[in-house]
């Protein structure tokens, strides 16, 4: 096969005077180069190489966010898994436990016993999606890792007095509901 100065010479859009003088100049920079030891810029390579790093890095974001995109899918996906699986029962109550979820007071009826697990901080509430859900409070803690924003009420379980409290002195009523 020709090669292109030649096939440019056959298609008319370089004279021979042009080739010869491109010839000349490429064997006197090679000649220089030689006898310097150095090697002239390449701008077409580095711009190539330059082209190729940026492609190089572009493809590494565009991975690190697919994986991340990935991960997080997983997590949901397990989060949902161990809500379905250690759901508890509400109840058929007429208990109104009151709660607080992205700024609004909602309020969910459970049963008198699920009621004082929910006192007791035996049991969570955790909404995935809208509807609220009752998990025992170690898978909370398992979902409050994962995601903590899903965890929307967790009762402390604390039965040591702070010393410092001014109201240490006075009884919560046991029928006080909030």
């Amino acid at each position: 096969m020709a090669s292109l100065q030649e096939q440019f010479l056959k298609a008319g859009l370089v004279d021979k005077n042009k080739a010869k003088l491109a010839n000349q100049d490429k064997n006197k920079q090679k000649k220089v180069e030689r006898r310097t030891g150095t090697q002239s810029v390449d701008e077409a390579r580095l711009a190539a190489l330059e082209t190729q790093r940026k492609n190089a890095e572009r493809a590494r974001e565009l991975n690190a966010q697919r994986d991340a995109a990935a991960t997080q899918k997983a997590i949901t996906a397990q989060i949902a898994q161990m809500v379905q699986q250690n759901r508890q029962s509400k109840g058929a109550g007429d208990i109104a436990y009151n709660f607080t979820h992205a700024n609004k007071v909602e309020r969910l009826y459970v049963s008198a016993a699920v009621h004082a697990h929910l006192v007791a901080g035996r049991l969570v509430i955790v909404c995935q999606g809208s509807a609220p859900e009752l998990v025992p409070r170690v898978i909370a803690d398992k979902i409050a890792e994962r995601d903590a924003a899903l965890v929307v009420r967790v009762n402390k379980t604390s039965t040591e007095m702070d010393a410092d409290d001014p109201y240490a002195a006075f009884q919560i009523p046991d029928d006080l509901m909030w």
